[in-house]
């Protein structure tokens, strides 16, 4: 048996249809979506219509997934400040997007975790974040501890996570601890986009990361040919440069304005840029 996991597409065409390309020779019995289809890149209305008409086995709810639920509705789980803040620009633009082109409805059934059916082989258990939330980070600073309380409380021989952009696989006490890492935008230096495959031989699974290279200037250019980076403001301008540099930017800058209690606005950036000029390298 052979499974296909793709996650964290983040609104970026080129990179959903290179590992579609990429997969179709490996004939995978099943695909499943652990997240994130949509928002930070342009494509989202695109990208969701793309994974939509390839009728997956299954989908993940993703934090970025919920948000545009959470945007358009206006949502009290939101901060209300949020609303009116430029900073959320590109938020708005893509729940917005979305919104017109009829494609919110479906993510309202996605559920928060998957159990593929695998007759004879260890269960497998799929989460954007961890089975508890989507927003915790599963990665190579998961703790072995905390990795087998995850692997104990799911009953799964492998547990598949996605999330932080950033593939892992770590095999732990006859289990296995899995990051399948961004199709979309990664944040490990290295700009291929990343799918997981799972092999199903001998009652194990075999699990492998596939890295897909593809030509990033069709997506970075859409960037200002969609409106996004006009529109979206400084979180456009941030998701730019991250699929540009393949490092998280977002993030940091996020903590480093809480830290010096500076407004998110472009002349924090531009600071916050000249202090951490590493993460801004294109690649």
């Amino acid at each position: 048996m052979r499974i296909a996991v793709i996650a964290d597409i983040h609104g970026n065409l080129d990179a959903l249809e290179a590992v579609l390309h990429d997969l179709r020779p490996l004939v995978p019995d099943a695909l499943y979506i652990n997240g994130d289809v949509v928002n930070r890149g342009p494509d989202s209305v695109e990208c969701m219509r793309r994974v939509l008409a390839l009728d997956p086995a299954g989908f993940t709810l993703g934090n970025h997934d919920d948000l545009m639920l959470l945007w358009q509705e206006r949502s009290p789980a939101l901060p209300p400040e949020w609303l009116t803040d430029p900073f959320w620009g590109a938020t708005a633009w893509s729940a917005e997007k979305l919104h017109a082109a009829g494609l919110l409805d479906p993510i309202r059934g996605w559920p928060m975790s998957l159990r593929p059916d695998s007759p004879g082989l260890p269960q497998v258990v799929l989460a954007h974040g961890s089975p508890q939330h989507y927003r915790e980070a599963i990665g190579l600073f998961t703790t072995s501890e905390r990795g087998a309380e995850l692997l104990s409380d799911a009953d799964a021989g492998v547990l598949v996570a996605s999330h932080i952009h950033r593939p892992m696989l770590r095999e732990q006490a006859g289990h296995w601890l899995i990051n399948t890492g961004a199709v979309g935008a990664p944040f490990d230096g290295d700009p291929r986009a990343r799918y997981l495959l799972l092999d199903g031989v001998g009652g194990e699974w075999w699990p492998t990361i596939r890295a897909v290279p593809y030509d990033r200037s069709g997506i970075l250019g859409r960037f200002e040919t969609s409106g996004l980076l006009e529109v979206g403001g400084l979180s456009a301008r941030i998701f730019w440069e991250e699929l540009k540099s393949a490092r998280s930017i977002y993030t940091p800058f996020w903590d480093w304005t809480a830290v010096q209690e500076r407004p998110k606005d472009h002349a924090a950036f531009e600071q916050f840029r000249r202090l951490h000029a590493e993460l801004f390298i294109p690649v």
